[in-house]
């Protein structure tokens, strides 16, 4: 079992004891590896250089809740909109294509003008962020609304930057967010109106040309990819091990949207993953809280389980529980969770972070647990946008009522941040041991939506990674 060590700042006799309750639950039958391993871990806990350094080189499976375009540094975005002829305001700090009109300067100059440059990446990412007037969450969120028009021509540059940087932190497996045929669904949407009745709307979309669109996803990913294979040098002597990095993509739907609009997303969503195995789930994206996705949230989860009866191919992960007391009226904490699970049928919940104010939290952890629901908890990023940390953080009540655990990353350029980090979170501030780590790890990857024969290899090759990574110690 997993030492149960409450999730408080750790000082240093809370760490002295949660370093012995972790040793004394490693059994006795753990390989000597492993033990000597974890011993390791306990001695350097309160080293930074020493354990960001263990945390890189550890295998860490799978990252199952990252949004492609808020994975990207500002700083590559800049640079590509200096090469694109981006220009950005100096008042809300937008970005748009040139040529650049009253207010507005070319990005170009930021690469040559510090303060500017810095001003930028402030804007674009939670780089230097204190709570003020602008809280995290509201910062956060406005920063795609600011540097979108910087990388609208970028996919397979992001896809290369977020793939080299899994691949060199040892990560064995990507599942990353996009909206296929962004323009295309919308106008198909509107073209077919809203019926109210979801038979009759499904009826009216497949009449107006939705599986028309698959095409279009089919080759939003192939030009992606291809262009990331470019950059990575995939087909020479030189090529970045990223290269060999197995990938497949979520198809995120607006749950701000209009609900003819948010049904057609999630429409053609199942369509592309009946199609194209690179497209493996369909999720809802933009804040849980906003007053559509609030008024709407429901009829969301009403849709998706209409959609999950028709179709056969493709699962469902859902960002739900990204709430806490304050962001949303009460009632809105008590069933959001709960409803992705009973009613939509998510295989996944992203963040879950308001689980112990869902009505009967015990029951719901219990059936969570029962399912092999697995949550993916962005750590940093709930602390930045909900400013949900330490003893608030549910993660080791998940833990605890055995419901599965995955570490993620969620939008890592935006929070400035990676994978490895999400590890040392675990470590520093939840006092979690390596056996709990490298569970984290594994289940990462038995929850991935991947074919089993390809899981059941992935697998294998995190075992071995393991004995390897630990025969250092």
């Amino acid at each position: 079992m997993l030492a149960r060590v409450r999730s408080i700042p750790i000082s240093k006799p809370i760490a002295a004891l949660a370093a012995a309750l972790t040793l004394l639950a490693l059994p006795a039958a753990a390989p000597a590896s492993e033990r000597s391993t974890a011993r390791y871990l306990q001695t350097i806990r309160d080293d930074p250089a020493a354990l960001r350094d263990f945390l890189w080189a550890m295998p860490k499976g799978a990252d199952l809740h990252n949004h492609l375009s808020g994975s990207v540094y500002a700083e590559s975005m800049v640079r590509w909109g200096a090469e694109d002829g981006v220009c950005v305001s100096t008042t809300t700090w937008v970005a748009r294509p040139g040529p650049c009109a009253e207010g507005e300067r070319p990005l170009a100059d930021a690469l040559s003008d510090g303060t500017l440059y810095d001003a930028v990446l402030r804007a674009w990412s939670m780089k230097g962020f204190r709570d003020g007037e602008v809280s995290g969450h509201d910062h956060f969120f406005a920063t795609f609304g600011r540097f979108g028009g910087a990388n609208t021509r970028r996919a397979g540059d992001m896809l290369a930057e977020v793939t080299r940087r899994a691949a060199a932190q040892n990560e064995q497996y990507l599942e990353t967010m996009l909206t296929p045929a962004s323009s295309a669904v919308w106008a198909l949407a509107e073209q077919a109106g809203w019926a109210g009745d979801l038979e009759a709307q499904h009826r009216r979309l497949l009449d107006a040309g939705l599986r028309g669109l698959v095409a279009q996803g089919r080759a939003q990913l192939d030009a992606m990819i291809a262009r990331q294979r470019e950059l990575l040098a995939c087909d020479t002597p030189a090529a970045d091990r990223a290269c060999s990095l197995p990938v497949r993509f979520q198809a995120q739907v607006s749950r701000g949207a209009p609900p003819n609009v948010v049904f057609a997303q999630m429409a053609l969503g199942f369509e592309l993953m009946a199609a194209d195995g690179r497209w493996v789930a369909v999720n809802l994206v933009q804040p849980e809280d906003g007053p559509v996705a609030l008024r709407d949230y429901r009829l969301h989860m009403r849709m998706l389980r209409f959609l999950r009866e028709r179709y056969d191919a493709g699962h469902l992960t859902l960002h739900a529980g990204e709430l806490v007391p304050g962001l949303a009226p009460p009632a809105d904490l008590r069933f959001h969770v709960r409803e992705a699970v009973e009613v939509a049928g998510a295989e996944r919940i992203g963040h879950g972070v308001d689980v112990l104010y869902e009505r009967d939290p015990a029951g719901l952890l219990r059936t969570m647990a029962r399912r092999g629901i697995l949550v993916e908890t962005a750590l940093i990023s709930n602390r930045q946008i909900l400013g949900v940390r330490g003893r608030r953080h549910p993660i080791r009540r998940y833990v605890r009522a055995g419901v599965p655990v995955a570490l993620a990353t969620d939008d890592e350029g935006v929070s400035r941040t990676d994978l490895t980090a999400q590890f040392e979170q675990a470590v520093t501030e939840h006092g979690f041991g390596y056996r709990a780590l490298k569970r984290f790890a594994r289940d990462s990857l038995r929850h991935a939506f991947l074919p089993d024969a390809e899981k059941a290899a992935a697998l294998r090759a995190q075992r071995a990674a393991f004995e390897r990574f630990e025969r250092r110690f």
